[in-house]
């Protein structure tokens, strides 16, 4: 349930809605599921479902709330504030609140106080920050477009507990937020080359590569309950597509004709580049065995027969410099300000005066040291 940012209201605007919006397949992918091994579908599987969450049964909160839960130099925080933070974030999870025990909604309830702390905080320094309407907008604009339609957008921040004036008004108090943290870093923020050809040089089992095959294919499919008769059928059928191929005919165009693959018409059977690891076994021992520009004799996997096509390989090896460069230089900038963010609040945070009055964790019982002095046994 940590949200972990400069504003709670920022975190329902900006770190909740994605968690809910609906999954697009990542461009350029074509590698389909199907072929996948179980390990490296498991790797590549979205974290959230294109389905909205479905909306929690509302329950009363079991646990007493002192009222302010928090003082914050001078400025209170209400439980009802608290109680509707944790409401929202349980919402946005999925979760249900019937099924948190006492303690892990306690838990739920520090972790969201200590963000309304800093937002407190926060909001007070960026007081005199101004924000232009057409960057609030702008930055609404943006996650709209990751939604199909206005209709669906509508849809989903109202399932997270939100609407269009809440949203707005959240973004603005992020974007302030963002443009005083800012303005505390000076160029120390930026990243030199040299300091990113260091990390390159230091952490280079990062960048090892391993041997990939870019690969085509034709899938007759093949159903687990299939009589042997209707196996060797599709065996036939496949044996006449890599037939048609062999002799010359354009191996896109046939797959498109006779493959069985899910979005074959998008694909044209094209898998892309592959590692040995990333398909079923019987298939991937073909292909990175095969030349290239050769057509294989029907394979058998799972999923029924294959006939592949390699039309490209790469050697194991390094991803060079000068291909990550911008992507490290981008990494080391944002673990720079994350590091310098992590030192401004933590100032803020010891210089203020707050009044905490949640109950503190239980630590856990140590063990009593026998007589010896030593733990008890099993401890």
């Amino acid at each position: 349930m940590k949200t972990t940012v400069l504003s709670l209201s920022a975190a329902v605007a900006v770190a909740l809605l994605p968690a809910c919006k609906p999954s697009k397949p990542a461009e350029g992918s074509q590698t389909p599921p199907d072929l996948a091994s179980p390990e490296a579908a498991a790797s590549v599987a979205p974290a959230a479902s294109a389905a909205p969450a479905p909306a929690p049964t509302e329950v009363a909160v079991a646990i007493e709330l002192q009222d302010p839960v928090a003082v914050v130099n001078g400025v209170p925080i209400s439980s009802a504030e608290l109680r509707e933070a944790f409401t929202n974030a349980v919402k946005a999870s999925g979760a249900n609140l019937a099924d948190l025990s006492p303690e892990q909604q306690m838990e739920g309830f520090r972790e969201l106080l200590d963000d309304l702390i800093m937002d407190k905080l926060v909001s007070a320094a960026a007081e005199g920050v101004v924000v232009p309407q057409e960057e609030v907008d702008e930055e609404i604009a943006k996650i709209k477009s990751q939604f199909p339609s206005e209709e669906e957008f509508q849809q989903q921040i109202t399932a997270a507990g939100q609407s269009p004036e809440k949203l707005a008004e959240a973004m603005g108090k992020m974007l302030k937020q963002q443009k005083w943290m800012e303005s505390q870093f000076g160029e120390e923020m930026a990243v030199t080359s040299e300091e990113a050809k260091a990390f390159y040089d230091s952490n280079q089992t990062e960048f090892d590569e391993p041997e990939t095959v870019k690969a085509s294919h034709i899938l007759i499919l093949v159903k687990k309950d299939d009589s042997e008769e209707v196996v060797q059928e599709k065996l036939a059928t496949a044996k006449k597509a890599a037939a048609r191929a062999k002799k010359g005919e354009d191996f896109t165009a046939l797959a498109k004709e006779l493959s069985e693959e899910p979005n074959v018409e998008q694909s044209g059977g094209d898998l892309g580049f592959f590692p040995k690891d990333r398909m079923v076994p019987e298939f991937a021992e073909v292909a990175f065995v095969q030349d290239v520009d050769t057509i294989s004799d029907p394979v058998r996997t799972e999923y029924g027969w294959h006939v592949i096509k390699v039309t490209d390989k790469k050697a194991a090896g390094v991803v060079p410099f000068d291909d990550v460069k911008d992507q490290l230089t981008a990494y080391l900038q944002t673990d720079k300000k994350r590091k310098a963010v992590a030192g401004v609040l933590k100032k803020m945070k010891d210089s203020a005066k707050i009044e905490n009055s949640l109950p503190a964790p239980v630590a856990p019982a140590v063990p009593a040291p026998d007589a010896s002095g030593a733990a008890a046994p099993g401890q």
